[in-house]
């Protein structure tokens, strides 16, 4: 009797101890329902764009020489409209701040003006037409000044070249010296390399973190442009030629995308698991 009285104290006494413990260990947190989101890092990364606009082209003057005692004003010179487009690659290297390098194409302007040309005893009129087309290779810079709604103001500046060319430039020309004269030279189309810079603004629109659209404004300095040697009608003179359209400019409107190359995922959230 007296041995199953001690064994069932020993029964009791090793209970006992096993719930002290068992009281003493940590309670063990839930696991987690989704793994939280990173934060936002302040970068970005690779970025391709994209851009179609329209031109609104002009030029400071037409130069040429002319004889000693002779003077000239140019009247109505400029071009029309035309399409431009461009594609490029681009790094963003953080929330305010990105740089691309552009190839732009610059579609066929037609070019139209006309010098007024006095001298001893000369009166004359040359008519300019013809057509300016470019190639540019541009870099640029960018500055996002904030974001309100998905839209984000933007300005910017870029520095590059860009190819020139000037075709199917003619001069017809009218003159009195004191009989009536008339002439008409053709000019073989000619291209030349010159600096090139820019002003931007614009918008752009988050439509997701990998794909924004743009509408923006440029203001480019094209440099100069040259036509090739000329052609008399009557091949009664030929040569080199020395008239220059100096400084063309345009006042450009894009509408432009950008794709990111390494746009952040969204967190993963797994689904809730509801138990009955």
């Amino acid at each position: 009797m007296r041995s199953v009285k001690s064994l069932l104290a020993a029964g009791a006494a090793t209970l006992i101890s096993s719930m002290a413990f068992a009281a003493d260990m940590p309670i063990a947190a839930p696991p987690p329902m989704y793994a939280p989101a990173a934060p936002p890092a302040d970068f970005g990364g690779w970025y391709l764009r994209g851009d179609v606009g329209m031109t609104n082209q002009r030029a400071k003057s037409i130069d040429s020489a002319l004889p000693a005692g002779y003077s000239k004003s140019t009247e109505g010179l400029g071009f029309d409209s035309a399409s431009l487009f461009d594609l490029g690659v681009g790094y963003r290297f953080n929330n305010w701040f990105r740089a691309d390098v552009i190839g732009q194409y610059r579609g066929k302007a037609n070019l139209h003006g006309s010098d007024n040309v006095f001298g001893p005893g000369f009166v004359g009129v040359n008519n300019y037409t013809g057509s300016k087309s470019e190639w540019v290779v541009m870099a640029n810079a960018y500055v996002d000044l904030g974001t309100w709604w998905c839209i984000t103001p933007f300005i910017g500046a870029g520095v590059g070249g860009s190819y020139n060319k000037i075709s199917g430039f003619r001069d017809d020309g009218v003159s009195y010296s004191p009989g009536l004269n008339n002439s008409v030279a053709y000019f073989a189309d000619n291209g030349k390399w010159n600096l090139a810079w820019a002003a931007h603004a614009g918008l752009a629109y988050k439509v997701n973190p990998g794909f924004t659209v743009e509408l923006a404004y440029s203001y480019m300095n094209l440099g100069d442009g040259a036509p090739g040697n000329y052609r008399l009608f009557d091949n009664s003179a030929s040569g080199p030629t020395s008239i220059k359209i100096k400084d063309i400019t345009s006042h450009d409107v894009k509408l432009g995308v950008r794709w990111e190359l390494n746009s952040p995922q969204p967190a993963y959230m797994p689904p809730l698991v509801t138990k009955g």
